[in-house]
């Protein structure tokens, strides 16, 4: 998997949620981002700067996250993130923190590899679900999970429960289709003439 880096600086958590509010609205002012950063011993909350998470959040690949907060180094992952309905900025941005042996979650996204049957005989391969929940140790957490389509014939399909990779268990429902090989009406017509 690969890794960035960002920068953070602790902030003080107000007392009253009047203040809160206040803080807050003041630091995405300054353009910066309230972060969260769950999963340690006790939660930090923390300031980036909007520049520091373009590279992270606005990207199909997913990252390790070397996090510097006050000189402190911490291994994360980015774990969830709030857009402004309206204006489609970052609000808020939660990390989880990686501890050694204890599994992470992340959603993977997925890569299909391969000429289908299918597809030669005139279907079209359709991938349903970019991305995939995944389960695994953050060693064994792949940057994309590669599916083999070349066996797949005409109207046939990959599900969720047909997949399997070393190290890894995939959350999703085991019925949920990843990819198909559509008929196609050129294909329709090919079987026609057969």
């Amino acid at each position: 998997m690969k890794s960035i880096e960002i920068k953070g600086t602790v902030r003080q958590i107000a007392e009253r949620s009047s203040e809160q509010s206040r803080a807050l609205k003041e630091i995405r002012k300054n353009k910066g981002v309230p972060c969260v950063l769950y999963g340690g011993a006790e939660n930090v909350h923390f300031t980036v700067t909007n520049d520091m998470l373009r590279n992270l959040v606005y990207t199909p690949d997913i990252y390790l996250v070397n996090l510097d907060i006050n000189g402190k180094q911490i291994k994360a992952v980015l774990k969830d993130i709030q857009f402004h309905p309206v204006k489609d900025s970052i609000l808020h941005v939660d990390f989880l923190e990686i501890i050694d042996g204890k599994p992470i979650i992340m959603e993977v996204p997925v890569q299909l590899e391969g000429l289908a049957e299918g597809v030669k005989e005139g279907g079209k391969l359709t991938l349903q679900m970019r991305k995939l929940k995944a389960k695994a140790l953050c060693d064994n957490m792949p940057e994309k999970l590669v599916i083999s389509v070349s066996h797949l014939g005409l109207g046939k399909t990959i599900k969720v429960g047909e997949l399997s990779f070393e190290g890894i268990e995939l959350l999703n429902a085991k019925d949920n289709v990843v990819c198909a090989v559509k008929l196609t009406r050129a294909a329709r017509g090919l079987a026609a003439k057969k």
